[in-house]
């Protein structure tokens, strides 16, 4: 097995563009300097999900979660650091060189990617089945053809073939090294009581199931034979690559048509979806037969607000209809709902019309979702008083789930006046239910509040049981003020680990020997005067990762940076001069623009070097192979808000840059402070269980010491300015 080499990933992070890769899942609009959208990773209406172009980076200020494309596809994706930086590669037509894994790394291949490579095997299998077999093109092939599938759509959507027997994919599959575990794993082989393995797909189509990203998650398979007794469909288990509650078919190969239209049109079965894009209609996505989830519709919502769900005229599927509605609403999305002619499902009309019947088709007849269920509703109710009362309560409700109010009161006056019931009788019934709501789904969140309590008291309980058994107490006391899992520390090492990484290689102050330190340096010469070292673990591995990365590489890089910026700077000279000589008016008007030219170069250059300064490290471990290092750069270097233009473009800001001589050495004091307050705390302790005098003694005389300290501290912390260092140590 073989391992991406340093030059490739280096590359691959230099390519690859944050807003694209992102855009490719989740729909962005443009705020400032900065991009945002719905976060992919939970459930949200207002969007919190930023992404900043100038740092390549993501981060939901709701759920923590995003960092560089590597991260964000790994976040995403559910896939490791290789399987990421092979997906950015194949993006972005990335040559990938390769060096041999050691047994340490082989060992560390994961299950998943093995899985998704058997899937993609599978795929290629069965659409060579297909097309390469006798029974594939006799059987398969025909029943596409007479389903009126021409070759573009069996091509873009991988279709295939599962010859009718017990073993042919296990056979082939195993002959190619996948295991016979992985084959199980994913569903596309199974185990009998007595060991034998046989394929789960024999004798069928098959519809490969793609994620967002396209990979190949699942496969559908359907019967072409009329015997009852045998399942029409067989579909592939839920596994670690696979759950679809959160997949949609087709979206793979709609989801740039859905942002491009801004609309998703929402169907049921795979031929629907596949017989709509053939017509030329591609913003289509399909349930697969499964009831909507809420991770369906958070899929939807992240390329688009609006969708228009295609109902069969059959009345289960108006009914399945009315059910997915209610979450779809839930979820702030501007729901439209189309009802096909009777006999009709979107497969059979897709067929039957051109593109441009079914585009107009679609357009006009579309409804809003309180016509349509009010309509349906009604029908059944007749004049039955009781029926219609329950119709406008179950209209109401679904109102209620609406989160915007605007929206409601909106749905509320076009209730009225459908159903002749007075406004304000609706908006009472519909703050009732909006109440109602509120509190189930608070008694949920206490519930389950309450459920994680427990576990928790049980955890503790089981912690306490082993420390009663080990001999240890709650109140031994470590000479050591510093300790590893020592949290007291924790938001002044934060701080100091934030400034590291944010402005590390910034030049800092100047020595003795005329040598400038930058940011780094400083604080590692500041802490090791100290003799202090940065208790939590995480933060110790990055610091020390700076360390050794910024010695290995720093001096070559910025001096290939260097000199590509002073290309960049000459040739923007050289193209802006050839542009003056070729307008001005005047001898005065060329060398005032020659003057205007040069100072914007300038400009340019300094800002480029001093970007690449500021962002160096945060970019080699917000790429980083170690997932904890990759988040936590990601949450200190994130940034809720930049300053508008408009507040900088006159008036210069002090920036938290602008004042690091006066902060960093305020946050090494912070840290140093509340060591001392920790060991203190310690020797408080040590007072309370000792009894021997003399240790009393010595334990006072440190006690006053270190408080003399702390005082002398205190002072310092209380003004404005920090300048001078340390020189004290206790």
């Amino acid at each position: 097995m073989k391992q991406i080499d340093r030059e490739t990933v280096q590359r691959i992070i230099d390519t690859a563009d944050i807003v694209e890769v992102v855009s490719d899942f989740v729909s962005l609009k443009r705020r400032g300097a900065n991009y945002i959208g719905l976060c992919p990773f939970h459930n949200e209406r207002t969007p919190s999900f930023s992404v900043s172009k100038s740092k390549g980076i993501c981060k939901c200020f709701s759920c923590g979660k995003g960092g560089s494309p590597v991260n964000f596809i790994m976040e995403i994706e559910q896939v490791g650091y290789q399987e990421a930086l092979r997906y950015l590669a194949k993006k972005y037509n990335i040559e990938i060189k390769e060096h041999e894994m050691s047994e340490a790394e082989k060992a560390e291949a994961s299950q998943r990617e093995s899985m998704l490579a058997a899937n993609q095997f599978a795929m290629s299998h069965f659409e060579s089945n297909l097309t390469d077999t006798p029974d594939g093109r006799e059987i398969g092939l025909t029943y596409f053809r007479q389903r009126g599938i021409n070759d573009a759509m069996i091509k873009r959507f991988h279709l295939g073939y599962a010859i009718e027997k017990s073993n042919k994919l296990y056979e082939a599959a195993t002959k190619k090294g996948f295991k016979a575990e992985t084959l199980v794993a994913t569903g596309l082989c199974l185990k009998s009581e007595r060991g034998t393995i046989y394929d789960r797909f024999k004798g069928r189509v098959i519809y490969p199931v793609f994620g967002v990203s396209g990979k190949v998650v699942a496969f559908g398979g359907r019967t072409l034979k009329s015997d009852k007794t045998v399942a029409k469909y067989v579909n592939s288990p839920e596994s670690s690559i696979y759950r679809k509650s959160y997949e949609l078919y087709g979206l793979y190969q709609a989801k740039q048509a859905i942002a491009s239209k801004n609309k998703c049109i929402l169907v049921e079965g795979y031929m629907d979806v596949i017989s709509m894009h053939q017509s030329g209609v591609e913003n289509v996505v399909a349930s697969s037969g499964t009831s909507l989830t809420e991770g369906q519709i958070r899929l939807i919502h992240r390329f688009t607000e609006n969708v228009t769900v295609i109902y069969d005229s059959d009345a289960a599927g108006v009914k399945a209809s009315l059910r997915g509605i209610d979450l779809l609403l839930a979820e702030g999305l501007d729901v439209k709902v189309l009802s096909l002619p009777d006999g009709d499902d979107p497969d059979s009309y897709a067929q039957n019309h051109s593109a441009t019947e079914l585009e107009e088709y679609l357009s006009t007849h579309e409804t809003d979702f309180i016509k349509f269920k009010t309509s349906v509703l009604l029908r059944d109710a007749g004049e039955d008083p009781m029926k219609r009362s329950r119709v406008i309560s179950d209209i109401l409700k679904s109102i209620a789930v609406i989160p915007n109010e605007v929206t409601r009161t909106i749905y509320i006056a076009e209730c009225s006046r459908m159903l002749g019931v007075p406004e304000d009788v609706l908006m009472l019934q519909l703050a009732k239910f909006i109440t109602e709501r509120i509190e189930n789904e608070s008694n949920r969140q206490r519930q389950k509040a309450a459920r994680e309590s427990i576990a928790d008291l049980e955890q503790s309980e089981s912690a306490t049981d082993t420390d009663a058994h080990t001999g240890a107490t709650v109140d031994t006391i470590v000479p050591e003020y510093i300790s590893a899992t020592d949290t007291r520390l924790d938001k002044f090492e934060r701080e100091i680990i934030r400034y590291v990484l944010k402005y590390g290689m910034v030049g800092f102050c100047s020595v003795e020997d005329g040598h400038t330190l930058s940011l780094l340096e400083y604080v590692k010469a500041e802490l090791d005067a100290e003799d202090v070292s940065f208790s939590i673990p995480l933060y110790k591995k990055v610091f020390d990762t700076a360390l050794t990365l910024t010695a290995r590489n720093w001096n070559n890089d910025y001096s290939s940076f260097i000199a590509s910026l002073d290309r960049a700077k000459a040739k923007m000279i050289e193209e802006g001069l050839d542009e003056i000589r070729s307008k001005a008016a005047s001898v005065a008007d060329v060398k005032a623009l020659e003057t205007a030219l040069i100072s914007r170069a300038d400009e340019y250059y300094e800002s480029s070097k001093a970007d690449f300064t500021d962002e160096y490290i945060e970019k080699l471990l917000l790429s980083s192979p170690d997932d904890e290092m990759r988040r936590l750069t990601t949450d200190l270097v994130s940034e809720k808000y930049t300053l508008s233009k408009v507040h900088t473009k006159y008036t210069k800001i002090e920036t938290e840059r602008d004042r690091l001589i006066e902060l960093v050495p305020r946050a090494i004091y912070a840290l140093l402070d509340a060591i001392l307050k920790v060991s203190i705390d310690d020797i408080e302790k040590q007072l309370n269980v000792t009894t021997d005098p003399a240790i009393i003694t010595d334990l006072l005389q440190q006690y006053m010491e270190k408080q003399n300290i702390h005082r002398q501290f205190a002072k310092v912390l209380g003004e404005r300015t920090i300048t001078g260092k340390i020189t004290r140590r206790f």
